[in-house]
C-alpha cells in the first residue's frame, strides 16, 4: 500500500486548526505532545509535525489499510521517530496511553475518511457497486448487510430515524422487508435502488439523494461512530495539561450535537475548562469551493485552563 493509492486528499478546516493550536501552543516553551485520532491519508498529522517541530505526535486508526500507508507516508518524509501510531479505534485511548501521559493538544476528525468512500468494495458509497459493508475496521464484525438483511422493522426504523433522520423511513423499511424476503440485499446498488424508489417520485431527483440518509445512518450504526464520539470525549479532556486543547470536526448534526452537550457538560465537573468556541467555526467559502465535502464541517474547541473563568459564560 502505497501514498498513491490513496489518491489527492484534503484535509478539512486545516488552516482553521493549525491557527488555533497556534494560538494557544505558540506561547508553550519545550516539547509538545499532540495527538490526531483519525490519521486517515495524513494530511492533518503532518501538518501538526511540520508546524509543530517540537512536537511528539501520537495518532490512530483502526482501518488497516489507513495504518499501512501511514507508516510508509511517515517514512518517506522522513517523520517516524517523532509519532507513536496506533492500529485501533480511538475509543479504546486509554488502554494504549502511557501512565501519566498529558497532551497539549488533540484534534478528532470524525468524519469518514476520502479513501473509504471512493473504494467501491468498501460499501460506504452508493455511487460505486459494492458489497454492502461500510465497516472502517475488519475488526468489526457486523457488517450493513448484516443489519438490513436481520433487523426486524422497529430496529431498521429506530436506526433510519435516530441515525439518519430520514422521514421516509417507513417506506424504504418496508420496502426492505418485501425485497429481503424475496432475495437478500447484498449490494449497495441494490440499498440504492430501494431507497429511490421509496421517495415520492417528485422528490427522486432533488439536492440530496434519496439513499443519502439511509447510508448515513447504517455506518453510523455499524461502527459505533456517536457511542465512540462520546466516550472518547470522556477519555481526553481529563488527558489534557492546562492550557491545552482539544478540537473536535463533525459532520452532521448527529454529532455536533453530541460534541456541544459533552463539551457544555464538563464545565460542571471538576477540572477548569473554557469552551472557546460559542458557535462552531465552520470552512470558509474557498474551502468549500475547493473541496465539497468541507460545507457539512463544523469545529468546536474546547481548552483547560488553570483556573475557573470569573463568568462561565457556557455554562448555561
Amino acid at each position: 500500500m502505497t501514498e498513491l493509492n490513496y489518491g489527492k486528499h484534503y484535509s478539512v478546516m486545516k488552516e482553521d486548526v493549525l491557527k488555533v493550536f497556534h494560538e494557544h501552543l505558540d506561547s508553550k516553551e519545550g516539547p509538545i505532545t499532540l495527538c490526531d485520532f483519525t490519521f486517515g491519508a495524513g494530511g492533518h498529522s503532518i501538518a501538526l509535525l511540520e508546524e509543530f517541530p517540537n512536537c511528539h505526535l501520537v495518532c490512530f486508526d483502526q482501518d488497516g489499510e489507513a495504518y499501512k500507508n501511514g507508516l510508509e507516508l511517515l517514512r518517506t518524509k522522513g517523520l517516524e521517530k517523532r509519532v507513536t501510531f496506533i492500529n485501533d479505534n480511538f475509543v479504546n485511548f486509554n488502554q494504549h496511553i502511557e501512565s501519566g501521559l498529558k497532551l497539549d493538544g488533540a484534534l478528532l476528525d470524525a468524519g469518514v475518511s476520502s479513501h473509504q468512500f471512493d473504494t467501491g468494495e468498501r460499501g460506504f458509497s452508493f455511487r460505486f457497486e459494492g458489497p454492502l459493508d461500510m465497516r472502517m475496521s475488519d475488526k468489526i464484525k457486523v457488517t450493513a448487510k448484516d443489519i438490513v438483511n436481520e433487523c426486524d422493522r422497529d430496529e431498521l426504523l429506530k436506526i433510519l430515524y435516530e441515525y439518519g433522520e430520514e422521514k421516509f423511513a417507513k417506506n424504504i423499511v418496508d420496502t426492505i422487508l418485501e425485497r429481503r424476503s424475496q432475495s437478500p440485499i447484498l449490494t449497495t446498488k441494490d440499498l440504492e435502488d430501494i431507497c429511490f424508489h421509496s421517495y415520492p417520485k417528485k422528490l427522486r431527483h432533488g439536492k440530496i439523494h434519496p439513499a443519502t440518509k439511509t447510508f448515513q445512518a447504517l455506518r453510523i450504526e455499524v461502527n459505533n461512530e456517536l457511542g465512540v464520539l462520546t466516550d472518547i470525549i470522556d477519555q481526553v479532556i481529563p488527558q489534557l495539561e492546562i492550557g491545552g486543547v482539544f478540537q473536535v470536526i463533525s459532520f452532521h448534526s448527529l454529532e455536533d450535537r453530541i460534541v456541544k452537550h459533552e463539551f457544555k457538560g464538563r464545565l460542571k465537573g471538576d477540572l477548569p475548562l473554557q469552551i472557546l468556541t460559542k458557535k462552531p467555526i465552520l470552512p470558509s467559502k474557498e474551502e468549500i469551493f475547493e473541496n465539497s465535502r468541507s460545507r457539512s464541517a463544523k469545529l468546536r474547541v474546547i481548552k483547560r485552563v488553570k483556573d475557573w473563568p470569573t463568568k462561565n459564560k457556557y455554562a448555561k
